[in-house]
């Protein structure tokens, strides 16, 4: 088995390795992974703090030792909170809110030996839904983009995912795995945080978004919105429709 470990900013996921096949996810800064599976140009891996799957370029992988993947992956990550930020090595670096600091001290990130420095915000978790919340908000008119976790461009289960990352809670990536998380309550017992889940004709689940306080629900829907919820799903205001069919509701937090 190899290991490796995201040091750019940003590496999109595909779901076949080929640049124009679909961006199924994003790895952040200080991510790590096993490799599962190689080729001359392309590598498929499964991302240790979800267990997703997805083909990256090789000319974007960086591998590191199983002593040092197990060494981050028994940690309590620390994570980045400020939109953008810069980490500097031997130059300045742009990474994203919810990039992970691996084996961070006082500062200094070790990867494969080499120092980088980093004095910006950063947590090992949040402690209060309102602070979940006010996280939440930071993505607020986010552009909608399928496979992305970044405020540049986020779908919705990612949304969620990098939501609940800034509060030390693991999700994992997809909204039909989500829902299988947390206990199930009812729509007048819900509190800011729980996740509300919605399905299509069929019942699958399609769809998930963050409550917040007076009915009203935070989703990546377009762009990361504010709707009303209520017992039949989300309401379009503007478009005076229900956009979302609610399937049921979960408290993770």
């Amino acid at each position: 088995m190899r290991y490796g470990i995201s040091t750019l900013s940003i590496i999109p996921v595909r779901n076949i390795p080929t640049d124009k096949a679909e961006m199924v996810n994003q790895i952040l800064f200080g991510e790590h992974f096993k490799i599962i599976e190689s080729k001359k140009e392309w590598s498929k891996i499964l991302l240790a703090h979800d267990n997703y799957e997805g083909w990256i370029c090789n000319n974007q992988l960086v591998e590191i030792q199983k002593k040092e993947y197990n060494r981050i992956d028994k940690e309590i990550s620390t994570i980045t909170t400020d939109i953008l930020d810069i980490i500097t090595k031997d130059h300045h670096q742009p990474i994203i809110i919810g990039s992970v600091l691996p084996l961070n001290k006082d500062g200094h990130i070790l990867i494969n030996n080499e120092l980088y420095k980093f004095d910006g915000n950063k947590t090992q978790g949040f402690t209060t839904k309102e602070k979940l919340i006010e996280n939440a908000y930071i993505y607020l008119n986010t552009p909608y983009l399928w496979g992305g976790r970044t405020p540049f461009g986020i779908d919705c289960s990612g949304f969620v995912q990098i939501v609940y990352r800034l509060q030390g809670k693991r999700l994992p990536r997809d909204t039909n795995q989500q829902v299988e998380k947390g206990k199930k309550v009812d729509i007048v017992e819900s509190e800011i945080g729980d996740l509300a889940f919605f399905d299509n004709e069929d019942g699958v689940i399609i769809h998930v978004g963050i409550i917040i306080d007076n009915n009203k629900i935070i989703h990546a829907s377009g762009k990361v919105r504010i709707d009303k919820l209520d017992k039949k799903g989300i309401y379009n205001s503007f478009k005076k429709i229900y956009s979302h069919n609610l399937h049921s509701i979960k408290r993770i937090f």
